[in-house]
């Protein structure tokens, strides 16, 4: 069995849309790495879109991936949605332009180099790993407002 890569996302903005914050936390073996980084008019939907993005950026060759978020959004839109939407010319169910359509495409892009499984854990329940990424995210915001 090979090990896998643990990665924790988490995605936060201050007003949505306004500042916004990213964190991703990798986990492989006995080595760790923390992401982050911020945008200055951005929703919340589009920071966890990144923080998934970059954290699979990372990884220099394709890798078994667990990658643990606690956005709806993401999980079901890169394992349930997103098929319909490139089905549809990137439109969803109601017809209209998928939002944040640049992100999902970069996702699918690093998505397609490693074998993922995408597990949804509730936010802010205890969950080191989540609560690590959250913290890379709102500091993200701070060290942008300066704070």
């Amino acid at each position: 069995m090979t090990d896998k890569v643990e990665i924790y996302t988490d995605g936060a903005c201050s007003g949505n849309p306004g500042i916004g914050g990213w964190g991703a936390y990798l986990k492989y073996k006995d080595n760790v790495k923390e992401l982050s980084g911020s945008d200055e008019n951005t929703t919340n939907n589009r920071m966890e879109l990144v923080a998934a993005i970059e954290g699979l950026k990372i990884l220099k060759k394709r890798s078994e991936v667990n990658l643990y978020t606690d956005s709806v959004y993401l999980k079901d839109g890169i394992t349930k949605w997103i098929f319909n939407w490139q089905k549809n010319n990137w439109k969803n169910a109601n017809k209209k332009d998928v939002k944040n359509k640049d992100l999902w495409i970069q996702l699918l892009e690093v998505v397609n180099k490693h074998d993922i499984n995408w597990i949804w854990v509730k936010g802010h329940e205890g969950n080191i790993g989540n609560e690590i990424a959250d913290n890379l995210a709102t500091s993200a915001i701070s060290n942008f407002k300066g704070l």
